[in-house]
């Protein structure tokens, strides 16, 4: 396992006799994306603000590369980079003077901070419109470059607090990309979404809010079996085929379910291998298959789950 370069351990907040986070636990990995998923207010951004140093935890504590977010935050400001919820940058600049700026202001001199723009231009595909000012710039270059200029110090750790919301599906697949490569080039992102498919996509684990609670933790794999069944849904070419079918898979060990109406019957599976026995005992009974489907639990199933039916816990410490 890869040293963590996130830490945080029995994390609190409170504002007044609000409590924003009660005893948060995350650890990340060096080059692992680490997501948070939780409603409004379930204490997402809150944590991030701490982790950056923008808040101090009123108990708990925190560590970023080794270094106390409480007492050391100018070492932890050096190891990170932050993209927000909206865009950063100065609209009136160019994409190049807007990261040649910030690389002044952390110390580069012109040509160095000249050649990192480059760089990071190059990067994220935005070469061609380095001179453009940004605002006429598109969503999805906004958000490119509001990333970039959160790497123009090569940090190690990166805060990305919902990065694609209001992109469309191919400016966020882009972004998908970069953290992608951000996370292979050995960079610890923490990632705040509330979009389930952008969990499942890059995050190698998840930590569920609610109400400053952790609720949840895990793989998207282990969160999703946690909440339900992979189901296999056969639809047969002749209702009459049904109690043959049934009696058939049941010989097979599996229990299929039938509805009321149709020559539809549902069999959970443990594994997706299982497919093969299912497909393989219906055949033997000699009954044609007109329709065959394979379907698990998905995060928004575990999310609607934990967040809104009754006895969702948090997790023990």
């Amino acid at each position: 396992m890869a040293q963590p370069l996130i830490e945080a351990t029995n994390v609190t907040k409170s504002f007044g006799e609000v409590k924003a986070l009660n005893g948060v636990n995350v650890s990340v990995p060096e080059g692992s994306i680490h997501g948070l998923l939780g409603h409004n207010g379930a204490g997402k951004t809150t944590l991030v603000h701490i982790l950056s140093t923008l808040l101090q935890p009123t108990s708990g504590t925190a560590r970023i590369c080794g270094f106390d977010v409480a007492k050391n935050g100018q070492d932890v400001r050096r190891a990170i980079g932050l993209t927000g919820q909206f865009a950063s940058v100065d609209e009136q600049l160019s994409g190049r003077d807007n990261l040649t700026l910030i690389a002044r202001l952390l110390g580069a001199n012109s040509r160095q901070a000249r050649s990192r723009a480059d760089e990071l231009l190059e990067l994220f595909d935005l070469t061609a419109a380095a001179t453009r000012p940004i605002s006429q710039y598109s969503g999805g270059m906004r958000r490119r470059l509001d990333i970039s200029a959160s790497l123009v110090g090569s940090p190690r750790v990166i805060f990305l607090d919902e990065p694609t919301t209001g992109l469309d599906p191919t400016a966020r697949v882009g972004v998908w990309e970069i953290v992608e490569r951000l996370a292979n080039d050995g960079v610890s992102v923490l990632l705040t979404t509330q979009y389930l498919e952008e969990a499942d996509r890059l995050c190698e684990e998840i930590t569920l809010l609610s109400k400053g609670s952790v609720i949840a933790r895990g793989t998207p794999a282990e969160l999703k079996a946690d909440v339900g069944q992979r189901m296999v849904t056969v639809t047969l070419a002749s209702e009459a085929d049904i109690p043959l079918a049934v009696k058939a898979l049941e010989h097979a060990g599996a229990q299929p379910n039938t509805q009321e109406s149709g020559a539809v019957i549902s069999v959970p599976v443990a594994v997706s291998s299982d497919l093969a026995l299912i497909v393989r005992a219906l055949n033997e009974a000699h009954t044609e298959i007109a329709e065959l489907g394979f379907s698990e639990p998905t995060l928004d199933d575990v999310y609607l789950r934990l967040t809104h039916e009754p006895g969702g816990q948090p997790v023990p410490a």
